[in-house]
């Protein structure tokens, strides 16, 4: 079997397994990936360490995101998301979980965070791709199988 490795600027990987580097912003290092990968769909899975998480929570009520920035050292437990298309390019749609000094836990979806210390993602790409569009009821982006 040959090992074939990869490399970017803020990421190097074996597929499809990635390590990001120390003080890398999560999502940009991984969209990043997507896109070199060409992945349009799939599901990735990760642990680490970062300095700073910035997660969102969605209210329905105002069909806005409130957004919340944490800083201070925290282990990454569980990122768990998704790959798919919108307006044709690769977005990641991601959750995280983190684990204070206090042994406490920070949950929701991540807006972005930065690395501080470890980044290690698995990605499960799939053979297709998937489309989301924005449900205007809702107010947040749904998979569209219709297109």
């Amino acid at each position: 079997m040959e090992i074939q490795n990869f490399k970017g600027n803020h990421w190097t990987a074996r597929k499809y397994i990635v390590s990001l580097k120390n003080d890398s912003s999560i999502v940009e290092a991984l969209t990043d990936f997507v896109q070199n990968q060409n992945i349009q769909a799939g599901e990735v899975t990760g642990i680490g360490a970062v300095s700073e998480a910035t997660l969102r929570f969605f209210s329905f009520e105002t069909k806005k995101y409130v957004d919340k920035t944490f800083k201070e050292q925290m282990e990454v437990t569980n990122i768990s998301g998704n790959v798919s298309l919108i307006e044709e390019n690769p977005v990641l749609h991601l959750h995280i979980t983190l684990g204070r000094e206090d042994y406490t836990a920070l949950a929701g979806h991540l807006l972005d965070a930065r690395i501080n210390g470890a980044g290690e993602f698995i990605f499960y790409p799939l053979s297709t791709r998937v489309v989301k569009i924005k449900d205007r009821k809702i107010g947040i982006n749904l998979y569209d199988f219709e297109k």
